[in-house]
């Protein structure tokens, strides 16, 4: 029973590790003492000056572990090898959760996203909904995009402001929510405004592809389709400007 538990404790600490690459990304994270570094990853390549010289300065002050790699092995790491620079840092992101937490809440407004691929989307999402009312973000691992340098831009430095609840899929955690959650999906197509709605203790609202909307299997799960009414023809906004206007809704 201690093993399990261990090991348990042990994958929920891996589970909240993120591995952002880049040289200024990765000075711009050991200069923010609040920002918690699991290891530093550096190409045995590298030549110890410029950037490289201040990384390994600030991991020296922070007392951070530096693991050396072949550039092959960095780029699995980094999954990136065409911009990772020879450096990534694995850091902790302790509102980084699992989504699976959501149904022990006693009240939410969560904001759960369905194959949203566009990094700088993502990012816009993330701030507008930490500037907010919304308790958090649902970010499904299959089909989205990754939390990466490219989404820390956009979100303005506000990503580890808000909670990200991860999952697989979103059709694995909404049939375990209990019967007082409403989810809302996003369509243009849909004859209810958002603000005719009013949200209940447990209110999910789901933001669909750039391109397709929300998927048709996420689409059964809900259970009510609404829409922002439009003007002058125009047929959608941007998905990031849909999140702001979910996020600021009374």
């Amino acid at each position: 029973m201690q093993d399990s538990q261990e090991y348990k404790d042990k994958k929920a600490y891996f589970d909240k590790i993120i591995t952002l690459y880049g040289r200024n990304v990765v000075v711009e994270v050991l200069q923010d003492s609040s920002v918690e570094v699991h290891k530093l990853h550096m190409a045995s390549s590298n030549k110890p000056d410029g950037a490289i010289k201040t990384i390994l300065a600030l991991a020296k002050t922070r007392k951070i572990e530096i693991t050396y790699h072949e550039k092959s092995s960095l780029s699995r790491i980094s999954k990136n090898a065409k911009q990772d620079q020879g450096v990534a840092v694995d850091i902790i992101a302790q509102t980084y959760k699992s989504a699976h937490e959501i149904k022990d809440m006693k009240s939410f407004r969560l904001i759960a996203l369905d194959g949203i691929q566009n990094p700088q989307n993502l990012g816009m999402i993330i701030r507008s909904c930490a500037a907010g009312n919304v308790d958090g973000i649902i970010l499904p691992k299959k089909s989205s995009a990754k939390i990466s340098p490219l989404v820390i831009k956009a979100s303005s430095g506000t990503l580890f402001k808000l909670p990200i609840y991860y999952c697989n899929t979103l059709d694995e955690i909404f049939p375990d929510l209990d019967a007082d959650t409403r989810i809302y999906s996003l369509s243009s197509h849909a004859k209810t405004s958002i603000y005719d709605v009013v949200p209940t203790e447990k209110s999910i609202f789901v933001l669909g592809n750039e391109s397709d909307g929300v998927s048709p299997e996420v689409e059964k799960l809900c259970n009510d389709s609404i829409s922002i009414p439009m003007q002058r023809g125009v047929e959608s906004l941007n998905v990031a400007v849909t999140a702001s206007l979910l996020a600021f809704m009374k």
